[in-house]
C-alpha cells in the first residue's frame, strides 16, 4: 500500500498547487474557490475483538468512516481512515 501512496494520493502542498486545484474546479465544474470535493462513507466491518459498540454506527452496523479529498478530475488528494 505505502508503495503506491505516492502516486495516487498527491496533496498539494503550497499556495501554486491550491490555485491550479481552484482553477480546475472552475474550469471543468463552473464552480469558484473549491479547493475540492470532500465525502464520507460508512465501510461495513466485522466487529473487532474486544471493542464493544466502539464501531457501532447510527446505521446500525460495525462500520469505519472513509473521509476523502479529491479534486476536479476526481483524483485523490487526501483519505483518512477511522471510527
Amino acid at each position: 500500500m505505502k508503495v503506491l501512496k505516492n502516486e495516487v494520493i498527491t496533496c498539494p502542498v503550497d499556495r501554486n498547487a491550491w490555485e491550479q486545484v481552484e482553477e480546475s474546479f472552475n474550469l471543468r465544474w463552473n464552480i469558484p474557490h473549491a479547493c475540492g470535493a470532500l465525502d464520507g462513507k460508512h465501510v461495513a466491518i466485522r466487529k473487532p475483538l474486544k471493542t464493544g459498540t466502539m464501531y457501532h454506527n447510527y446505521k446500525g452496523f460495525f462500520s469505519m468512516v472513509l473521509m476523502t479529498l479529491v479534486d476536479a478530475d476526481y483524483k485523490f488528494m487526501w483519505i483518512d481512515v477511522g471510527g
